[in-house]
């Protein structure tokens, strides 16, 4: 009898504070977004010199949006991010409260280089599967990762799934995104050659100090691609005009950045190589922080319909989310 009070002491407590976090006084929080991940998630002007730089846009910008919308006293102060690597980390420090930019949900984002959690995920909000965007010309002859020979160039930005899953299903890295022995890495202090030991890893969440500002991977063997890396400064948008130009083959990256500069190239690109595995995407807000979280968690649970409205959903009509919002006020 003891403990069942006790949990319902609990609960109600908990009840009582996301009451308050629902009813309270109106709370502003800094949201940083990653600016170069259209559709998703992306600055109405590149440059973060311009005034635009701060400016929210794409299908994260609209659900949060309707979020705000839902009558709760919540807002954001949303500031672009330009750096991705490790952009997730972000919300534990002083200057945001909540970040997003398609980032996909992973455990080993939530903690930084010594292990201590940091940060906490909502729940997915959106599906990602990872893909490869060739220049329409070469879409049977790259139309999967096995395909990939060692003549072949895949662009990849740094520290995301892209990079990580295209050296697992290539064969460059281990499932635990150690390389393969023998792979030559070009970094801005010279070349390395990974020796198959765990000192040369790379995955979605970190990669090890002798590969950071990694430019160029050579495969050990001709069954592998070479991977160049580009969009330090741009973001996605450098990729892609690389492979317009031919600089490179083949753009490793997510099915809805594919999918969409596919639609947008008027035939010049397509998608191939879809990835059978399936990632979510969410928000970051400090470990600590769970009345936010649950707050969060509750509104976009509303929002997405558990899941049941998604960016296709938000792409044949991006008022969707705003129609779940005033549903939420009836």
């Amino acid at each position: 009898m003891i403990m069942f009070a006790f949990i319902r002491i609990a609960a109600l407590f908990l009840a009582a504070v996301l009451l308050a976090a629902c009813t309270g006084d109106p709370r502003t929080l800094n949201m940083g977004f990653y600016a170069y991940f259209p559709p998703v998630s992306h600055s109405a002007d590149e440059s973060p010199d311009s005034p635009g730089f701060n400016t929210h846009l794409g299908y994260e910008a609209d659900l949060l949006t309707a979020l705000e919308a839902m009558d709760d006293g919540l807002s954001f102060n949303r500031r672009a991010i330009a750096e991705w690597p490790g952009i997730w980390l972000r919300s534990a420090g002083d200057d945001y409260d909540i970040v997003g930019g398609g980032i996909t949900i992973l455990d080993s984002r939530t903690r930084d280089d010594a292990g201590d959690t940091k940060v906490a995920f909502t729940g997915g909000h959106i599906t990602f599967r990872q893909s490869l965007l060739v220049r329409a010309e070469d879409a049977a002859r790259l139309a999967n990762y096995v395909d990939l020979t060692s003549g072949v160039r895949v662009g990849a930005l740094i520290g995301t799934t892209g990079e990580a899953r295209l050296l697992q299903l290539t064969g460059l890295a281990d499932s635990d995104g150690v390389l393969v022995s023998g792979t030559r890495i070009e970094t801005g202090a010279g070349e390395i050659i990974a020796d198959g030991s765990a000192e040369y890893t790379i995955t979605a969440a970190m990669a090890s100090p002798l590969l950071e500002g990694r430019r160029h991977l050579y495969p050990p063997d001709d069954s592998k691609p070479q991977v160049v890396y580009l969009g330090d400064a741009l973001g996605e948008r450098e990729l892609l005009e690389s492979l317009a130009n031919g600089d490179i083959d083949a753009l490793a990256r997510g099915e809805i950045g594919n999918t969409d500069a596919s639609q947008e190239s008027g035939g010049i690109f397509a998608v191939t190589a879809l990835d059978a595995a399936v990632e979510y995407g969410g928000f970051t807000v400090a470990a600590g922080d769970t009345e936010l979280l649950a707050l969060l968690n509750e509104r976009i649970d509303f929002l997405t319909d558990h899941r049941r409205i998604g960016y296709a959903e938000w792409r044949a009509d991006p008022t969707v989310f705003m129609q779940r919002a005033e549903q939420w006020r009836e």
